[in-house]
Order: C-alpha cells, then structure tokens, then sequence
C-alpha cells in the first residue's frame, strides 16, 4: 500500500477550484518531488517494482495534465 499517492494532491487542488493565475503557478510538494526522483532514480537502477512502476505512470500523466491545464491558463489569461 502507498503511503503518498500523487493523485491525492493534484485532486486536492483541482478540487479548490483554482483560477487560472494559481495553475500556472503550481508546482508539486517537495514530497511529490522527492518521491518522483527517488522512483526514476530506482527505475534506472533496474530496482523499481511492479507497483512503483504504476505509481511512476501516475506522475507522468499527472505532469501531462498539469502542462495542458496550464497551457489553457496562460490561454485564458490572454483573452
């Protein structure tokens, strides 16, 4: 069982409703940080289970939603 998932957080902060200034400013805690680098650092190690392997799959489509949402912000800051 995780401890941190990345979902909690990014759900956490969609769900506050933010406006478009706050997206583009977002960035990810320092714990998602350091989980992140400590997941690819194992999958380049070739020590990276089964599970952290998903959980990694997880940030990348995290990061994939969070530069589409924030390329619609600075979009919608222009208008």
């Amino acid at each position: 069982m995780l401890t941190y998932r990345a979902f909690d957080e990014i759900i956490d902060f969609i769900t506050s409703i933010p406006k478009p200034e706050q997206v583009l400013e977002y960035k990810p805690s320092l714990a998602a940080q350091q989980r992140l680098e400590m997941l690819l650092e194992k999958k380049r190690n070739g020590h990276v289970s089964e599970e952290e392997s998903h959980e990694l799959e997880q940030y990348m489509m995290i990061e994939h939603l969070m530069r589409v949402a924030k390329k619609k912000a600075k979009k919608q800051g222009r208008e």
